[in-house]
């Protein structure tokens, strides 16, 4: 697929990863939607760059904890661009809980994190797909970890999240075939806001990948652009990480 003068929403798109992510899709020719729910001066910067850029962008507001938010922002991407033809289900939350502390692990915890983690790009596939489908086709890549294959990380809800969301990947790739591509990247540890303040603890996971470092905000985006335009990759997890699981 060449993306040029295709659209997208990115959900998380004004920070971290998916800020990288939305400047990338524009710098390919690629009109975006950057979606936030809480921080929107962020989001409004990424829509500036990627104007700077010579791109056409939106901020859109939606949580995609909510099916009702998710259909309007579906529907106020497809009014602006005249449809949709990519989505990146980047959106993510976590709590910061021991792995061991499974007392602190509370059902309000799981509910807020699936239901953004999983269950919002579940509603943002589902929303989307009649528009890919009615253009010819698209293709989805769901933000992932490596925590979804260690089972360690911020939390244990966080992890298993993840993990659903691995799963989750590959059914959609099934159920949405033959044209509606569906894959995942699972980066490492990213220096982004998520880990302000953790330098020693991610200089340790650096120093213990087979690289020695772990991929950067830019590095995922790239490999985000690569399966958006491969036309022959589907339900694939691919692991962006320095060889940290290796």
């Amino acid at each position: 697929m060449d993306l040029k003068g295709k659209s997208a929403i990115v959900t998380g798109g004004g920070t971290g990863i998916g800020r990288a992510i939305s400047l990338e899709l524009a710098r390919q020719g690629v009109a975006v939607v950057v979606n936030y729910s809480r921080s929107e001066g962020d989001a409004r910067d990424t829509v500036a760059r990627i104007q700077d850029l010579g791109e056409r962008a939106m901020a859109v507001k939606a949580d995609v904890g909510s099916e009702d938010e998710v259909r309007a922002m579906v529907a106020a991407a497809a009014d602006a661009f005249g449809g949709v033809d990519l989505l990146v289900n980047n959106a993510g939350v976590t709590r910061y809980i021991p792995l061991a502390d499974l007392e602190s692990v509370t059902d309000e915890a799981w509910q807020s994190i699936l239901s953004v983690n999983l269950l919002g790009a579940f509603r943002c596939a589902r929303a989307m797909a009649p528009s890919m489908q009615a253009r010819g086709g698209g293709a989805i890549v769901n933000v992932s970890s490596v925590a979804g294959f260690s089972g360690d990380g911020s939390s244990l809800p966080y992890a298993v999240s993840k993990a659903a969301l691995n799963g989750l990947t590959r059914s959609l790739a099934k159920a949405l075939a033959p044209t509606i591509r569906v894959t995942a990247v699972a980066p490492g540890i990213v220096r982004t806001r998520w880990v302000a303040g953790k330098d020693e603890h991610v200089d340790r996971l650096s120093k213990a990948a087979l690289l020695k470092r772990t991929a950067d905000a830019d590095d995922v985006a790239r490999l985000v652009c690569f399966l958006l335009a491969q036309d022959s990759i589907t339900g694939e997890i691919v692991r962006v990480d320095g060889g940290l699981l290796s």
